[in-house]
Formats: structure tokens, C-alpha cells, sequence
């Protein structure tokens, strides 16, 4: 008589073996293992942004010069002189932030507005994209001392090629018309120097919000422009409705890295017009380089670049408001 066989519970596979545990059990990670990896990071950050942050707010309190042992405890009189007109550094502080707002003004919308233009056109498929989109871009990998030093050449009223051009080309006749006369004057006068500033930056950082927007543009589905045309729509009307909003999130990147860039400014004016004529061109970051390292008063050189930066963040808050995606649907009182 065969002897009755017990089945095998549900659920479970029939091994001809029982399971052997080979394998050593996976240790967990100390508690300290993830400080671990961020110590190279906290380390660098701590040394060259937190310490220096702290300082900079420690040494605004103070009438600060790193020669004497001596530095008293002011308070915030180095902020509140930047409001004083009876203060020295009052006229300084805002004539500088006066040339930086020029700056600002005359390049951020060129800086928007014309690498958008050129990624339109890179965009698009024909022979030798990849060519002009490098070529577009080689400008921007130059140091600013490089820019700075070659325009300086160019744009030199008497030996600069720029000059030599025009007038071998018969263009001179073209700005005699609006009273301009040979040689002109493009680092010794304004406007001509806001001009030459504004041009050579445009020319030396086009190539990296374009980048920027090229990226954007892939991002864009090609559906939404198919559909476009089968409404009818024109090509004016497809870069209105389908472009532009497909774009917001990379303008509001682009347009806050441009002001920020923009009103950093320094070596161009530095290196191309010395902060001139006169002190028409001397910028904010050069009105605070020379309050530390030149007259010595590095408290309020301090002062002036944080208020530099709560200025910077303020502008940089109501741009990322403006442009924000209003397109999410709101929440109306009284429903949920």
C-alpha cells in the first residue's frame, strides 16, 4: 500500500534541496558615513563662501583696515553713510551704481533678445550647424583679460584697426552725417564708450545664453508646432504661442544669469576704458575695489557689496515673480 504524500503548502517552490545561506549578511552604514562624503564639500564651501560670507559681515561693523591693529566697532554707520549725501561715499557708492544701471539697461535685452534670434536659426537643419553654433559659442571660452586687452587695440581712437576700417571703407562719411567726425572717439567719449562696452560684451557672451536656448528649443515637442500649422497658425503666431511659453523656464534662468552677470561687470571697463572718461564708466565693483584696497577702508567696502547683493537678490526675486508660469490653474475661494 503506497504511503499517503503530504502536498506541498501554496505559495512556496518545491527545491529538491533546502536553501543553503552562502552569502554574509550586508552591513548597514555607520551614521557617520554620509558626513563622511559631504566633509570635501563642506570643507571647501566653509573656507571659501561660509568664512568669508561671516568676515565680510564682521568687518561692515567696523572701521576696518587690515594694516593697523586697531579695528573700532562702528556699528552700522558704514550703511548708514551710504545713505548720508555728507558722506564721502555716498556720491561714490552711486555714481558707481548709476554706471552699473547703464550697463544693465543698454546690454540685458540685447543679451535676451539676440542670442534668441541666432538659436531660432541654429535650430533649424542645414549644412554646417554644428560648425556655426561652435563658432558662435568660441568667443565666450576667452578670459576676460583676452577681450579686454584686444579691444583695447581695436577700439583705440588712434591706432585701432576699428577706425583704420571705417575710413578706408568711406564709412566715416555715413557718421559725418550725424556730426561725428574722424577719428572717433570710442573709449575717450560717451556715448561711444558705454558703446564699445556694451558691443564687446554682447559679442564676447552671445554664444552662451544662445547654448542656453538651443537646449530650450529641443525641449519643445514638435507636436505642439505640427498642430500649430494645422490651425493655421503663421510663423509669427507659432514663435508667439508655442515658442516663447515653451521657453519661460529657461528665460527666467536666462534673464536672472544676464542682470546678475550684467551688473558684476568689472574687467571690461577696467581693462578698455579705465573706468572713463572721467568716472562715467566706473562701475560699482571698481568703486568697491577701490574703497578696500585703495583707501584702505575695507569696512565699508564691505558695506557696499552686501548692499550690492541684497539689490542683486531683489531684482533677481521680482524677475523669477514676473516670469513665473502663470499658466497652472489657480484655487478659487470657496472650493477645494
Amino acid at each position: 500500500m503506497a504511503q499517503p504524500t503530504t502536498a506541498p503548502p501554496r505559495g512556496r517552490p518545491v527545491s529538491a534541496a533546502p536553501e543553503r545561506r552562502t552569502g554574509r549578511r550586508v552591513r548597514r552604514h555607520a551614521w557617520w558615513t554620509p558626513y563622511a562624503f559631504l566633509a570635501p564639500f563642506l570643507a571647501i564651501f566653509g573656507t571659501f563662501v561660509a568664512f568669508p560670507a561671516v568676515l565680510g559681515v564682521w568687518m561692515s561693523l567696523h572701521d576696518w583696515d587690515y594694516l593697523l591693529p586697531n579695528k573700532p566697532f562702528l556699528g552700522l554707520d558704514n550703511y548708514l553713510n551710504l545713505f548720508d549725501s555728507a558722506s564721502s561715499a555716498f556720491s561714490r557708492f552711486w555714481d558707481g551704481m548709476a554706471a552699473t544701471g547703464i550697463f544693465v539697461v543698454a546690454s540685458v535685452p540685447l543679451l535676451i533678445v539676440l542670442p534668441l534670434l541666432m538659436a531660432v536659426l541654429l535650430n533649424r537643419k542645414f549644412p554646417g550647424r554644428t560648425f556655426m553654433r561652435a563658432i558662435i559659442f568660441m568667443p565666450y571660452v576667452l578670459g576676460v583679460a583676452v577681450v579686454g586687452v584686444l579691444f583695447r587695440f581695436i577700439l583705440d581712437p588712434n591706432i585701432g584697426i576699428l577706425n583704420f576700417l571705417i575710413e578706408r571703407s568711406g564709412l566715416i562719411h555715413v557718421f559725418g552725417l550725424f556730426g561725428v567726425d574722424a577719428p572717433i572717439p570710442w573709449i575717450t567719449a560717451q556715448p561711444w564708450a558705454w558703446i564699445s562696452l556694451v558691443g564687446l560684451t554682447v559679442w564676447w557672451t552671445l554664444g552662451f545664453n544662445t547654448i542656453i536656448y538651443i537646449a530650450g528649443l529641443q525641449d519643445i515637442s514638435a507636436e505642439l508646432y505640427d498642430a500649430a500649422k494645422v490651425d493655421g497658425a503663421s510663423p509669427a503666431q507659432q514663435f508667439r504661442h508655442v515658442t516663447l511659453p515653451g521657453l519661460r523656464p529657461v528665460m527666467v534662468f536666462v534673464v536672472t544669469l544676464t542682470v546678475l552677470a550684467s551688473a558684476n561687470m568689472f574687467g571690461q571697463s577696467d581693462l578698455v576704458t579705465a573706468g572713463g572718461p572721467g568716472d562715467s564708466t566706473r562701475t560699482v565693483l571698481m568703486v568697491i575695489l577701490d574703497e578696500g584696497l585703495s583707501a584702505y577702508r575695507m569696512g565699508s567696502a564691505a558695506a557696499m557689496g552686501y548692499l550690492l547683493s541684497v539689490a542683486l537678490g531683489i531684482i533677481s526675486i521680482v524677475n523669477f515673480v514676473a516670469l513665473r508660469d502663470r499658466d497652472r490653474p489657480r484655487r478659487r475661494r470657496g472650493t477645494t
